[in-house]
């Protein structure tokens, strides 16, 4: 038999064999936890990369981020005023000098009952008690004195005062922040400010979307049985707000020796199918997974839409998730096996909230329900167009709430797995009864 022909339709236990009675599915929550397991084992080998601070932003850390020099690296003023020496209230003899600045060499050690004028982030002169704030003085003609002008405090002056002490903040060595913290503009001025000029970042994980399918067209109104390709417009940006770089989405038609030449010729780090994960007769995902010698992760996932969903170790760090060819189908399986998996390629977790939802929820029996939903006042608001098919119900939605085997009742809280890019806040275009 060659991998042309169709498959004969029979039981099977070896790679090939899936889901079938639906019992031997893997559980919602076990079959996303293997996909985290499965990328955690593939960042393993994966050595982070380090990027200049302004191409680190909205990655995460490899690494624990230490400090490489004391912060504040010398003693500093806090406040433009007068740098003194000796106790209060004064009066302390200005010196006769330039103003303490930042950026510039620190000025000559004070002697007792000295002073000069400092500047804010300025080194604090050797010897110095305290620095007092410009509005909190006085300075006045020293009389007869030649020096010219005598300083008084106008408040109690305590040892110490506005001066940002070497180290306040943290030790040359401290661990600032954790592997897997995010990389906001606050963490790349921490990181600036504790030397560095570059930050290590996992890698962005190589993906290529492979759809399947001789009904599928690119352009145009569909007929005489074609329909438009939903989901090559949609999966790559999808898979690249998830932290993805993907290289390619290619169209392969219902072609068993192209398609495995494609999943074994792959050099992305996850491969995406959709389509061709269930037992017809074109249906060729198994027998190609099969005879490249991968390894079924999960086969089948109990969950709605969905359900003939698959994860295969390709070897020791390459995966392939298989994607139903319906396309909220499609949406349900990348949300329950390529996010998890991509998050611990990355380090990062994938986005989940919980909420109340706003009124009953019909489930399926035995399997878990994912249902597109948006907030509202807080709740969760199901939204009608849900079916494996549909996509109306997806595109403005802010979430998929997880829905338990047996649905949920209004006001039960939910988890949701949130979408890639800003909520819709509600904004739900008209639709008729838009909620079911």
């Amino acid at each position: 038999m060659t991998l042309k022909e169709p498959a004969p339709v029979a039981p099977r236990t070896a790679v090939g064999a899936h889901a079938e009675p639906p019992h031997r599915a893997t559980a919602w929550p076990e079959a996303r936890a293997a996909a985290a397991r499965a990328g955690t084992t593939a960042r393993a080998g994966r050595e982070p990369r380090r990027l200049p601070l302004g191409q680190a932003l909205g990655r995460t850390l490899a690494e624990p981020l230490l400090a490489l020099t004391d912060l504040p690296s010398f003693d500093t003023s806090a406040m433009d005023g007068w740098a003194v020496a000796g106790p209060g209230p004064g009066p302390w003899t200005v010196r006769a000098e330039t103003p303490v600045l930042a950026g510039h060499a620190p000025a000559a050690a004070l002697n007792d009952g000295e002073a000069v004028r400092i500047a804010t982030g300025a080194p604090v002169p050797p010897g110095t008690t305290a620095v007092i704030r410009s509005e909190h003085s006085r300075a006045e003609p020293a009389g007869t004195a030649p020096a010219g002008l005598l300083l008084h405090a106008l408040r109690e002056v305590a040892p110490g005062q506005d001066i940002r002490p070497r180290g306040q903040e943290c030790r040359s060595g401290d661990a600032l922040l954790p592997a897997g913290t995010a990389v906001t503009p606050a963490v790349l001025g921490l990181a600036a400010a504790a030397g560095y000029d570059e930050l290590p970042v996992p890698p962005r994980p190589r993906v290529e979307v492979l759809v399947l399918g001789d009904e599928l067209l690119t352009a145009g109104l569909p007929h005489e049985g074609l329909i438009r390709d939903a989901l090559g417009p949609m999966l790559g940006p999808w898979l690249a707000a998830l932290g993805a770089e993907v290289l390619a989405t290619r169209r392969i038609g219902d072609d068993a020796e192209e398609l495995y030449a494609a999943v074994t010729g792959s050099a992305a780090d996850l491969v995406v199918t959709t389509g061709g994960t269930a037992a017809g007769p074109v249906d060729h995902l198994h027998r190609v997974l099969d005879k490249a010698g991968a390894t079924l992760l999960v086969d089948g996932v109990k969950v709605r839409p969905g359900h003939p969903m698959l994860l295969a170790a390709l070897d020791g760090r390459r995966h392939l998730v298989g994607l139903p060819g319906n396309p909220l189908a499609a949406v349900s399986g990348l949300l329950t096996l390529a996010e998890p998996l991509l998050a611990a390629l990355t380090g990062t977790s994938p986005s989940r909230g919980r909420a109340p939802v706003q009124e009953d929820v019909h489930g399926h029996p035995y399997d878990t329900r994912l249902v597109p939903v948006v907030r509202r006042g807080g709740r969760l608001a199901p939204l009608r167009y849900n079916g494996p098919a549909m996509l109306r119900g997806i595109a403005v939605a802010d979430g998929m709430a997880v829905v338990p085997p047996g649905g949920a009742r209004s006001g039960q809280e939910l988890d949701v797995l949130d979408l890639p890019w800003p909520p819709t806040s509600g904004a739900v275009p008209a639709q008729g009864a838009c909620f079911t």
